[in-house]
């Protein structure tokens, strides 16, 4: 069933984080039919654009005293520096979705959610966990792309962050995609059905005769 705003109702706006390696792009990809309505917000990057990337799609490719410019001008939801790079949310498009009555969604780092959660308060706040912190180092060792001290900083980054789920609305735990995936999309569904959204213009229809 395709799952279009209402009339007249502002977007939601969902954020989603998760521990360090715990799969939050598999999972969002896993969850593509679900999340067909929901814009995709794009994040805004100084770091160069790698081959087969496209500006506007994977990231707003910009130079790092563009990206200061916007940070002094409030026009981020959330930045962060990661490996002498800054990453951030750009706010003007995400506003204007949720006010053309579009959800967004947002997957970012646990120190954005934070910053969006400060600034958006009604931000519906999700947290992707793994079963267990031995499962996640079984799958981090598989991948075979890691040495032995990047895992175990991995770990201790993802120990830190399941610590915080507790403030999230939502845990979905990622044992497996396609449960994870429904999982998901239950939140979505039942965040869109709250009573509280409903608009007098609705709330008119239901009771007309």
């Amino acid at each position: 069933m395709e799952m279009r705003p209402a009339r007249g109702r502002r977007g939601i706006l969902f954020v989603m984080t998760g521990a360090s390696g715990v799969g939050k792009g598999s999972l969002r990809r896993a969850a593509a039919h679900a999340l067909r309505e929901v814009v995709y917000s794009v994040s805004a990057a100084t770091r160069p654009q790698r081959p087969g990337e496209t500006d506007g799609v994977d990231y707003h490719f910009v130079a790092r005293p563009a990206f200061e410019r916007m940070i002094a001008a409030g026009e981020l939801l959330e930045h962060a520096e990661y490996v002498g790079d800054l990453y951030g949310t750009p706010a003007r498009p995400v506003d204007a979705a949720l006010i053309d009555g579009r959800d967004v969604l947002l997957e970012i780092e646990l120190s954005g959610a934070r910053q969006v959660k400060q600034r958006r308060p009604e931000a519906v706040m999700i947290f992707i966990a793994p079963p267990s912190l031995a499962e996640l180092e079984r799958r981090l060792r598989g991948r075979g792309t890691d040495g032995e001290a990047k895992i175990q900083r991995r770990l201790a980054r993802a120990r830190a962050e399941i610590g915080a789920l507790r403030e999230f609305d939502y845990v979905v735990v990622n044992d497996g995609l396609d449960e994870a995936a429904a999982t998901l999309q239950a939140v979505l569904t039942a965040e869109r059905a709250r009573a509280w959204r409903v608009t007098d213009d609705e709330l008119a229809g239901y009771l007309a005769r």
